[in-house]
C-alpha cells in the first residue's frame, strides 16, 4: 500500500525526532560520566611534581605523567647528550645510569624515578677531565658518526661495574685477569647497544683497556 505525502512527512519528522533524542541522550550520558569521573575531591590530574638528582644536581620538575625519562632529559633539562634513536628500546642510544644501573631511558616514564640518582653522559666527564671510558673511546676511535657513542659509553661503564659486582671481595687484580674478560663476553654484554657505523672492534678495545685498570 502506497503512503500518501502527509504520511511520508510525518514519518520523516518522527525519524528526525528519534535521531535528535538519541544524540541528546548520548551527550547527556557523556557529560554525566565525565562529571562523575572528575567529581570534587577526586579531580583528574595530568602532571606530577617529581624530584631526582641528575649528574649530582637535584632537579625539581612538574611533568606530564606520560613523558619518558628520555624526553625529560632532552626537552626539559636540555641534556641532549642522551640520544633518541629508535625510541623503542632497540638501539641503546638513550642509555643512562639510574642508581648505577644502565637502562633505556626511552622505555621508562620520568615519574617512575622520583628521588633516584641519574647519570647521563654529561655527568661522567667533561673536556679536560674525561672519564677513563670516554678517554679510551677517543684513544681507540670507538666511534664514527658519534650518535650512539653516549649510550655506548654509559653502557660500557655499567658493564664493568656489573662484572666487578660479581667478583668475590677477596679476589684482587684488574678485571681482565679476575674474570678472564674476553672480547666475546664484552660483545655479548654490549649487544643491546647498536653502532650502525660498525665501530665494534674499537669499542671492544676501549672497554678492554679500561677493564685492565679496574681493581
Amino acid at each position: 500500500m502506497e503512503l500518501d505525502m502527509q504520511s511520508l512527512i510525518q514519518l520523516e519528522i518522527s525519524r528526525r525526532d528519534l535521531l535528535i533524542s538519541s544524540a541528546a541522550t548520548v551527550a547527556v550520558s557523556g557529560v554525566a560520566a565525565e562529571a562523575a569521573a572528575q567529581s570534587p575531591g577526586n579531580a583528574m590530574t595530568y602532571t606530577t611534581k617529581i624530584s631526582f638528582t641528575i649528574n649530582g644536581e637535584i632537579r625539581d620538575l612538574d611533568v606530564d605523567n606520560r613523558v619518558t625519562l628520555l624526553d625529560v632529559l632532552r626537552e626539559h633539562l636540555h641534556l641532549t647528550g642522551t640520544k633518541k634513536g629508535c625510541d623503542h628500546g632497540q638501539c641503546g642510544a638513550c642509555t643512562v645510569l639510574v642508581a648505577g644501573r644502565r637502562i633505556n631511558s626511552c622505555l621508562t616514564l620520568a615519574v617512575m624515578h622520583e628521588g633516584e640518582q641519574i647519570t647521563t653522559i654529561e655527568g661522567l666527564g667533561e673536556p679536560g677531565n674525561l672519564h677513563p671510558m670516554q678517554a679510551a673511546f677517543v684513544k681507540h676511535d670507538g666511534f664514527q658518526c658519534g650518535y650512539c657513542t653516549p649510550g655506548q659509553i654509559c653502557s660500557s661503564v655499567a658493564v664493568l661495574e656489573e662484572i666487578k659486582a660479581d667478583i668475590p671481595s677477596h679476589v684482587t687484580g684488574d678485571l681482565t685477569t679476575q674474570v678472564q674478560l674476553t672480547p666475546g663476553e664484552i660483545r655479548e654484554r654490549m649487544s643491546g647497544n647498536i653502532c650502525r657505523c660498525g665501530a665494534y672492534s674499537n669499542i671492544v678495545d676501549a672497554i678492554t683497556e679500561v677493564a685492565g685498570t679496574k681493581t
